[in-house]
């Protein structure tokens, strides 16, 4: 028999205990790994980051990107027959329901704030929106301060109506809100004249819009009340399963994939309408592209 060296036996000793360490599951994966699924969150008319098609089966950009994830954390996990739980979830219970464990990511349309960082945690940043307003055309509104007086909608648990409040042209308006519980009640609300604008991200609204019965009466402010960027939101502390979700997206980017997964939700016909987003990659959403990070607003 062989005699190992006492140093010899430490290396090895090292190297199996770094090798156990790694391989020791926590947070979000070791959840997966012991329950046999991963719980996606899914908003309903987030168009078309994530929204029902006519089957009622939540498609869209967001649910594309985060569908590499599940495929990740498949071959991670050596799990090729993990099941995958869709659960719908809004704006107003998108972080209780990812803070209580009941979904495991939120694929939707969500701010990644400074704010919203102290409770969850973000992905690499795959769209950049601006907060603003849609009105029927025949209403004369041009600008955010012709809300003066005015009644606007917008959806419950969004970050519309502070930005609106905070914006200096708008600080001292008259405004008054109603809030739909989702983006499609809330651009009712405007369709009904029950609100004179639909306050909200300017590629929410051009959704709203491109599957409206008369998309040519509106028409969406040219001014912006903030650029923010878009994620999926993970749980906070739980840096295993973030890196995989950064590694995975990144590399989607990185590799020019994001470019024909974008073409094919914002500059080509989308169920369940054929309707046409018409809205090709801005600067901004290139330069995230290019730059993969998860900095927040």
């Amino acid at each position: 028999m062989k005699l190992v060296p006492k140093a010899g036996l430490a290396l090895a000793a090292a190297a199996f205990a770094l090798t156990a360490q790694a391989q020791e599951l926590t947070g979000t994966l070791k959840k997966i790994k012991e329950t046999g699924a991963i719980t996606i969150g899914h908003r309903e008319s987030s168009i078309p980051f994530s929204y029902l098609d006519d089957k009622q089966q939540p498609i869209g950009y967001a649910m594309d990107l985060c569908m590499k994830i599940v495929d990740a954390v498949k071959a991670e996990l050596r799990m090729p027959n993990l099941k995958v739980n869709l659960q719908p979830v809004t704006s107003g219970n998108r972080i209780p329901q990812l803070q209580a464990g009941n979904i495991d990511m939120e694929c939707g349309s969500t701010t990644n704030s400074v704010e919203r960082q102290k409770q969850v945690s973000f992905g690499p940043t795959y769209f950049v929106i601006n907060v603003t307003a849609a009105v029927k055309k025949t209403s004369g509104i041009k600008q955010l301060a012709d809300l003066n007086g005015k009644t606007i909608s917008t959806t419950s648990g969004t970050t519309s109506v502070p930005l609106l409040k905070q914006y200096e042209k708008t600080t001292s308006a008259d405004i008054k809100e109603i809030y739909g519980k989702d983006h499609a009640e809330s651009f009712l609300l405007l369709a009904q004249d029950r609100s004179a604008a639909f306050v909200m991200d300017d590629i929410l609204l051009a959704g709203q819009i491109a599957n409206s019965d008369k998309p040519g009466d509106y028409m969406i402010i040219a001014e912006s009340l903030r650029q923010e960027p878009y994620s999926m939101m993970l749980r906070k502390d739980d840096p295993q399963f973030k890196a995989l979700v950064d590694k995975t997206v990144g590399a989607v980017m990185k590799s020019g994939e994001i470019n024909g997964i974008y073409a094919k939700w914002f500059t080509s016909p989308i169920p369940p309408k054929g309707s046409n987003m018409n809205f090709p990659a801005t600067p901004a959403i290139k330069e995230a592209f290019a730059n993969p990070n998860d900095k927040g607003v």
